[in-house]
């Protein structure tokens, strides 16, 4: 590769490649970047005519990297990361106010976050601190691509965790509840759940591979009566108007409305769906002095016993 293609190469062209590729969608790659499809697939074609190759092939059952776009995906994402992360440190040299851009699951965003952002306000006032709140593939290609500095959510699977390093805060399960009046409450197996109607996790989501493991180990067929659902305040809104839905989400999205008597949860067993909430953070960037921060207030919080068990990890957020 020339120069001159280098010099054609824009951080849009590598923003969009990274989007598409792990999304596998045109549609929510535009989304993520609030551009039209037409937009995004021109951007795409630009990079592909500039490069000289193939590097994402579709398909009617989506979109796929090709072996060349596979290679180009990895590097194309540690340099936007990293000169983003450079033009950020030149600006804190220059004495410009700092900033942290957090990404977080619904589940930490209203349980864990709150008293930790008000905590580092205390300790750095002049940061400013953005917090973004979306499903997980959303949250990690952004961390990749350097637009977010750090993701507190589920570990996901291997092939959305390319890139990443993870630090392990606590365990969390699925949990299913209904309103206190629910006839649903009688209910103590997965496949009763046929009888409801259920608000199932969507498949870009960190719980649905859990709670589809959990149906699969047990025989139960994937629920025809279900609405596919990412948003707290819509599951919250149509479990609370409805006796006869039932919600499976993180516990820690509905924690508060268990503990105030608003939700109840169903007597079903879901301990198989406990899974690791951590710290994700690009794995060969050394972290800024303000992530360095937030991570051990996190960490400090949660190994108060609060959040479940800790795991300790090799030190990298310690100062």
């Amino acid at each position: 590769m020339g120069k001159n293609v280098d010099r054609r190469i824009k951080f849009r062209h590598l923003d969009a490649f990274s989007a598409i590729a792990r999304a596998r969608s045109f549609k929510n790659a535009a989304e993520q970047l609030n551009l039209t499809q037409p937009a995004i697939s021109k951007t795409l074609k630009e990079l592909e005519d500039i490069l000289g190759v193939v590097v994402l092939e579709r398909s009617r059952s989506g979109v796929s990297l090709t072996p060349k776009g596979e290679v180009f995906l990895q590097f194309a994402e540690q340099s936007t990361a990293a000169l983003r992360h450079g033009l950020r440190s030149i600006q804190a040299a220059d004495g410009a106010a700092g900033q942290l851009r957090l990404g977080a699951l619904p589940s930490v965003a209203s349980s864990l976050l709150p008293d930790v952002v008000r905590d580092f306000a205390a300790r750095s006032p002049d940061t400013l601190v953005a917090v973004h709140e979306g499903p997980h593939h959303d949250l990690t290609s952004r961390l990749r691509s350097g637009s977010l500095d750090l993701v507190i959510g589920r570990l996901g699977k291997p092939d959305t965790m390319v890139g990443l390093s993870f630090q392990q805060l606590y365990s969390e399960e699925v949990v299913i509840v209904a309103r206190p009046d629910s006839p649903s409450l009688a209910l103590r197996r997965a496949v009763d759940l046929n009888q409801v109607r259920v608000l199932y996790p969507p498949k870009d989501s960190a719980i649905r591979p859990l709670v589809a493991r959990l149906l699969i180990s047990q025989g139960v067929p994937l629920f025809r009566n279900r609405i596919e659902t990412a948003s707290p305040e819509f599951g919250r809104a149509v479990t609370m108007a409805d006796p006869n839905t039932v919600w499976i989400i993180s516990k820690g999205v509905v924690a508060a409305d268990i503990a105030m008597g608003r939700l109840v949860r169903l007597q079903i067993d879901m301990a198989s769906t406990q899974g690791a909430v951590g710290i994700m953070s690009r794995a060969e960037e050394v972290p800024s002095v303000a992530s360095r921060t937030f991570a051990k207030l996190l960490s400090n919080m949660c190994g108060q016993g609060n959040y479940g068990s800790r795991q300790k990890d090799a030190g990298m957020w310690d100062e």
